[in-house]
């Protein structure tokens, strides 16, 4: 099976990249080599590679930016992905592509399910939204897993920021009232690699029988205050700590030039029903990320 990757160096992608390797051949790409502000170059690069399945990680994420910068959020995650499906179907490939919460505006009060009408707050969602309703447009074997509140170890991850600060400040105050499902990267990419696994030699076939909008995030939902409280509980280097109070903030505390929704918790039940997959609970992912990669980890 030959599998191309895009988006390797994101938190994500590099998850990806170790995990996909075992199912067969893996082309991974990022820039230089793929720009998807220039998705003109899509076509040429998917006909000369011809994968069998495409995994998108590729994606503008930066959520306060892209309110001044909407065209490039929008050609990133809005067309791209719609000039990617439609060269997948023209090679007979599976394409797997990510979304996000921020399509919602978190007014629902209870966890999200596939069927709920998006309203994004923000440019960042409006175009992720864009590229979803753009896959689902074409005649493709396609898979759009919403996501959540994705980390890793690595990078400007939340989990990160909380150790840094926690690192240089007395007292931390984060908002409780923003409420999500924390999901640990390698476990989003090892689901991904166990769904592919599951398709066998025709996933093309397989993934066309099953295509859809799915939910995929840690199972439970918190806020951050809770997921900062837990991050502290797991930190593998507490004496380096300088922060021993964490108390509760408002959203409104902290001005951004985009609004965030304040409950987006997606519910993940029809893909555990028809993939009979389902990430592990939040917080003994958090446990498990934390004490994996502490040792090679300065935080």
């Amino acid at each position: 099976m030959k599998i191309l990757l895009l988006g390797k160096h994101g938190q994500l992608g590099w998850e990806l990249q170790r995990t996909l390797g075992t199912l067969g051949e893996i082309i991974a790409l990022d820039m230089p080599e793929i720009d998807f502000s220039q998705p003109d170059s899509i076509p040429d690069l998917m006909q000369d590679i011809h994968p069998q399945v495409i995994v998108n990680a590729t994606a503008y994420t930066a959520v306060d930016r892209a309110e001044s910068e909407p065209k490039l959020a929008m050609t990133i995650n809005g067309i791209a992905p719609g000039i990617l499906a439609s060269q997948a179907a023209q090679i007979n490939a599976a394409l797997i592509h990510y979304s996000t919460d921020y399509v919602f505006d978190g007014m629902k009060g209870t966890p999200y399910q596939e069927s709920d009408l998006p309203n994004p707050l923000n440019f960042y969602g409006e175009s992720k939204l864009r590229g979803e309703r753009a896959i689902q447009q074409i005649d493709v074997a396609y898979l759009i897993l919403r996501t959540s509140w994705v980390y890793s170890l690595r990078g400007e991850s939340f989990v990160n920021k909380v150790l840094k600060w926690s690192r240089k400040q007395d007292t931390l105050r984060i908002v409780s009232d923003q409420i999500a499902n924390p999901t640990w990267a390698r476990m989003l990419a090892e689901a991904t690699s166990q769904l592919i696994a599951k398709a066998g030699d025709d996933i093309q076939a397989w993934i066309y029988n099953k295509r859809g909008l799915y939910h995929l995030a840690g199972s439970g939902y918190a806020s951050r205050l809770e997921w900062a409280k837990a991050i502290l509980k797991n930190d593998p280097l507490k004496d380096k700590r300088l922060s021993q109070n964490v108390i509760p903030a408002k959203t409104i505390d902290f001005p951004t030039p985009a609004q965030r929704p304040l409950f987006s918790a997606l519910n993940c039940d029809l893909f555990k029903e028809t993939f009979n997959l389902c990430l592990p609970p939040w917080e003994k992912a958090l446990e498990l990320a934390m004490t994996n990669n502490h040792k090679s980890t300065e935080f």
